[in-house]
């Protein structure tokens, strides 16, 4: 799967599922991570086959249910927008009424880059916390 210039630009593989690779946008404000199907050509979520739309389905609901709990977030946003970014990518974003775009989508402004030490944190924290339970 080829992954477009600006997905690799702003984010950071974090592990693998069945249908999708898992990515951490990396702006150091949010818990913001993105489910990216591993198929070629695929701009639409009805694109997927059936039951590649249940298995996105099941790892979106997977990812944002360890995410609330891990978090302890307020509001779980999901979306698929696609917009500048045609390649299928979902959205899966831990948002607090503190954080720094609220109400207003987290898309749309400027990413502040993490340090590598707390980006390599991160990432090593949501591998734990995904690792003892891959999504059905």
């Amino acid at each position: 799967m080829s992954l477009h210039p600006q997905l690799a630009k702003d984010s950071v593989s974090i592990c693998s599922f069945e249908l999708c690779e898992l990515r951490l946008i990396n702006d150091e404000r949010f818990s913001w991570l993105i489910l990216l199907p591993k198929r070629e050509g695929i701009s639409e979520w009805f694109e997927l086959s059936e039951s590649e739309q249940l298995q996105l389905h099941q790892e979106t609901m997977h990812v944002a249910r360890i995410l609330k709990a891990r978090t302890h977030c307020e509001k779980i946003n999901i979306g698929a927008i696609g917009n500048v970014v045609r390649q299928l990518h979902v959205h899966v974003i831990a948002r607090n009424e503190n954080d720094a775009c609220w109400p207003r989508p987290v898309w749309g402004s400027a990413l502040e880059p993490m340090p590598a030490s707390t980006l390599n944190l991160r990432l090593a924290q949501l591998q734990a916390w995904l690792a003892p339970s891959p999504p059905i």
